[in-house]
């Protein structure tokens, strides 16, 4: 039976409020194999569990992981923030071999998305990953948002629909659930929610035409998920973020734009919620306006939060804040996507092992080619490394460097920031080919300055843009790669030492 922390032994309706509570948690857990208070907590009713890159060392490894769920519950939901391009957990210690939404929204080749999240997709399955939390429909109408960024398939809201659904296609082609986000569209925010609570004050007609169309898009795909954004919409409800709001997720998701599937919360250990609400309030406010499950740990990934968050529940349905229905019936849309992926698990794509490069290949824009001799020594590299920001980690490689290295044995790197990274460039570069390397020049003033200090005495400067190219193309040769996915920074070394 199952016992409270107050010490009183449940009756059945009781175990099955707690069965319901414990459904609609995501919560993550570190190491690479599954601790015991997780497999516990999957045998009293546990469905889901959101794994990170602490989680994966490798495909093998991530296999045996997953199959050491399903040997506690085979229909368990694994779900996984694999957006390819920036943000990877598949290949966190590497770089992803995929380019993200904006190289794929620069081809603009709906027929390539879709073969990328199929392929992606197949290697999610084959590693025994059935809920993947992408893509991004974000509209990145603001340039200088720190969050989304290279994540977005483009600052136009009709090539961001059209690339979201021929993504949610490829993608559940695959056996593996889409989990659209961030809605109602975290685009035009100038503030990380990882960090506060961003506030997007746009019109209805604006937020009706240009946030919602990727969204409307993923829903006529058949989208399996959406995930909410911790974003106050004044104009959809003034009061409670997007998260927590009944006006966003029953009102606007649910009746208007006709959304049957589940609808899962942005992590609710993130600033926007943890520091205003709270977890275990946010949770329960989550639940109530409309959504189906809290995705829970990526920075809180133990036993206490999950047991913090099902008390939680469990108080409000009893002290009547939190309708019984409305937690059952987010139970049961757990439960009907874990019955859509199993059904969908014996999906046989054939592999496409190169479509990832093929993609960044024809992501590339070329500034200057037409005048540039490959390289045949080696250069320089200078990283111009900005913060990264929460969703894409610090642990993930990015640049250039190893892959030149690998075409131009000697090459060497170096990472540089502040004020003095061009003077401290030129000093490490002595005689040699400078590839100065930068990330969001135009959100960064530093960066711009240390080109200029560059190019000032290296003119011959090759100069590489891994984030949005928003700054004037500049230097000897100027490659925009859309995208600091491992494959991005190969597609680009090609180009130098032409290969």
């Amino acid at each position: 039976m199952t016992t409270f922390a107050s010490g009183t032994t449940a009756s059945n309706g009781e175990r099955g409020l707690t069965r319901d509570a414990l459904t609609v948690l995501q919560p993550g857990f570190t190491g690479t194999t599954a601790p015991d208070w997780l497999l516990r907590r999957l045998g009293e009713g546990l469905a889901s569990v959101g794994l990170f890159g602490r989680n994966i060392a490798s495909p093998e490894q991530l296999a045996a992981l997953t199959a050491q769920l399903r040997a506690e519950r085979d229909d368990v939901l694994v779900a996984i923030d694999e957006e390819g391009g920036d943000v990877t957990r598949l290949e966190v210690r590497t770089g992803s071999s995929f380019p993200g939404n904006h190289a794929l929204g620069a081809v603009d080749d709906l027929e390539l998305t879709r073969k990328v999240a199929a392929e992606l997709g197949r290697r999610l399955a084959a590693c025994g990953v059935n809920l993947n939390w992408a893509p991004s429909a974000d509209v990145n109408s603001n340039p200088s948002n720190p969050v989304i960024g290279v994540r977005s398939f483009g600052a136009s809201a009709d090539l961001a629909a059209r690339h979201t659904a021929a993504y949610v296609t490829g993608l559940q082609s695959a056996g593996v659930a889409a989990c659209t986000k961030h809605f109602p569209g975290h685009g035009d925010t100038a503030i990380d929610s990882h960090h506060a609570l961003p506030r997007i004050d746009v019109d209805e007609s604006v937020l009706l035409e240009r946030e919602l169309r990727p969204f409307r898009a993923a829903i006529a795909a058949g989208t399996r998920a959406v995930m909410t954004a911790h974003i106050l919409v004044p104009v959809l409800d003034p009061d409670r973020p997007a998260t927590l709001s009944s006006t966003v997720l029953t009102d606007l998701l649910r009746r208007e734009l006709g959304y049957t599937g589940l609808i899962v919360t942005d992590g609710m250990e993130m600033q926007a919620i943890a520091g205003t609400y709270g977890i275990e309030r946010g949770s329960v406010l989550a639940i109530a306006a409309g959504a189906d499950a809290i995705c829970v740990g990526g920075g809180l990934a133990d036993d206490e939060t999950v047991r913090r968050l099902r008390d939680a529940l469990v108080s409000a349905v009893r002290s009547g804040e939190l309708p019984e229905e409305r937690l059952a019936e987010a139970a049961e849309r757990v439960r009907t996507l874990a019955h859509w992926t199993a059904a969908a698990a014996d999906a046989q794509l054939p592999a496409d092992e190169e479509v990832g490069l093929r993609a960044a290949r024809r992501a590339l824009r070329i500034t200057g080619g037409d005048d540039f001799t490959p390289l045949t020594t080696a250069p320089y590299v200078a990283a111009f490394t900005p913060v990264a920001n929460v969703a894409v980690g610090d642990e993930t490689p990015w640049g250039v460097a190893a892959e030149l290295a690998r075409l131009l044995p000697g090459t060497e790197t170096g990472s540089f920031a502040g004020e003095d990274a061009g003077l401290a460039t030129l000093a490490a570069a002595g005689p040699r080919r400078i590839v100065a390397v930068v990330r969001d020049e135009h959100r960064h003033p530093w960066m711009g300055a240390a080109l200029d200090t560059v190019l000032r005495t290296r003119p011959d400067t090759i100069v590489i843009e891994m984030g949005l190219p928003q700054a004037p193309a500049r230097g000897a040769l100027h490659i925009a790669t859309h995208g600091a996915a491992r494959v991005c920074g190969r597609a680009a070394a090609e180009v130098i030492a032409g290969e």
